[in-house]
């Protein structure tokens, strides 16, 4: 059984978004480039507006996700000091930053902590997503929900990463795993695959294969 990912709390985002980004300073950040959560030892919240940004797991760069929709991040490093995460550019990426301080009490003012807790929800709520994916599942398993993911990302995004790299970032599956189960499922009309190994069709992925 496949598990969706989580809806993003939009409202919440938003609004979060609209108290904090009259304050924010910006940032423009090259591809590959990775974020601090303190700036000049103090903690930061960030508005992310554009672009593609990746959460890596600090202790392996394990990618857990990537995001192209507009986000905040920073909200549990601000109150807990366990940096269990990193943020990293993958294109060029227009954010804002401002002290970790002045979102709380920009919050508290207007009243925005309920909409903390959903986005904070969505995020644990995503771990247990991500989690369904790879913790004790078959090598098909993994690769099919990550195809399902791929398939669903933006066009541009889903021809500049490959589905090898797209799949090793975000698992410990070896890479001839992976192109096994690739050119099986291209061979039999499952997937179509663009030179280079870049995601073009999910035609019918079977739940056992």
């Amino acid at each position: 059984m496949t598990i969706p990912p989580p809806s993003r709390p939009e409202a919440s985002i938003q609004n979060l978004i609209t108290a904090l980004e009259p304050y924010g300073t910006p940032m423009e950040v090259i591809p590959r480039k990775r974020i601090n959560w303190e700036y000049k030892d103090v903690p930061q919240f960030y508005v992310f507006k554009s672009g593609e940004l990746s959460v890596l797991r600090a202790t392996d760069g394990l990618v857990i996700t990537t995001v192209y929709d507009q986000n905040l991040f920073g909200i549990a490093e601000s109150i807990h000091p366990l940096r269990s995460h990193i943020l990293r550019a993958e294109t060029e990426c227009t954010m804002l930053r401002l002290d970790a301080s002045l979102a709380h009490e920009l919050i508290t003012q207007k009243e925005l902590w309920k909409d903390i807790s959903f986005i904070l929800a969505y995020y644990t709520t995503y771990l247990f997503y991500r989690d369904s994916l790879v913790v004790q599942q078959r090598t098909y398993s993994i690769i099919r929900s990550h195809l399902m993911e791929m398939i669903r990302l933006p066009e541009e995004s889903r021809l500049r990463t490959s589905i090898l790299d797209y799949i090793q970032e975000r698992t410990h599956l070896s890479r001839s795993s992976i192109l096994n189960v690739m050119f099986a499922l291209k061979n039999g009309g499952y997937i179509d695959i663009k030179r280079g190994g870049y995601l073009l069709e999910v035609i019918n992925l079977p739940e056992k294969f």
